[in-house]
C-alpha cells in the first residue's frame, strides 16, 4: 500500500474566489466595460470582419462584370461525345429518368453506381461506338 493521503484543508467560499456563491442570496457584481473599450472592440470588429467581406464581394463583382461570356465553361467535344462524362454530371433523378427512357427494368431500386453502369452498357453498343444520349 502507498502512503496515506494528506489531509484536506477546509476552505470557506470567500477563500475559493471572489464573488463565489456563499449560500446566501448575494450575487457577484459585474463591472461594466468602459465605453471607450466597447467602441474600440466595435471598430476592431468592423476592421477585421466587415471590411474584408466588402473587399471580397467587390472583387468578385469586378470579376463577374469583366467577363462577357456565361459563368459556365463551354462544354468540350469530349464531354459531348463520352457518355461517362455526361452521366457523371446528372443527379440520381435525372439518371432514373434516362433509365426510364432507355427502358431499363428495375432502375428505381438501383443505386447511382449500378444505374450508371447499366446505362453505360445500354448507351455503348458492342462495337464501342457511343449511342447518342440526347
Amino acid at each position: 500500500m502507498g502512503p496515506p493521503d494528506p489531509p484536506v484543508a477546509e476552505t470557506t467560499p470567500e477563500e475559493e474566489g471572489a464573488g463565489a456563491w456563499t449560500g446566501s442570496q448575494e450575487k457577484r457584481q459585474l463591472h461594466p466595460l468602459p465605453p471607450g473599450l466597447v467602441e474600440l472592440y466595435g471598430l476592431l470588429a468592423v476592421l477585421f470582419v466587415l471590411v474584408p467581406e466588402w473587399m471580397a464581394g467587390g472583387a468578385l463583382l469586378g470579376l463577374r462584370f469583366g467577363r462577357e461570356a456565361t459563368d459556365l465553361p463551354v462544354a468540350s467535344a469530349a464531354w459531348r461525345k463520352l457518355p461517362e462524362l455526361r452521366l457523371a454530371t446528372l443527379n440520381l433523378a435525372e439518371l432514373r429518368q434516362l433509365a426510364l427512357q432507355e427502358h431499363i427494368r428495375g432502375y428505381g431500386r438501383l443505386d447511382r453506381q449500378r444505374l450508371t453502369r447499366r446505362l453505360l452498357q445500354r448507351l455503348r453498343p458492342p462495337d464501342g461506338a457511343a449511342k447518342s444520349m440526347w
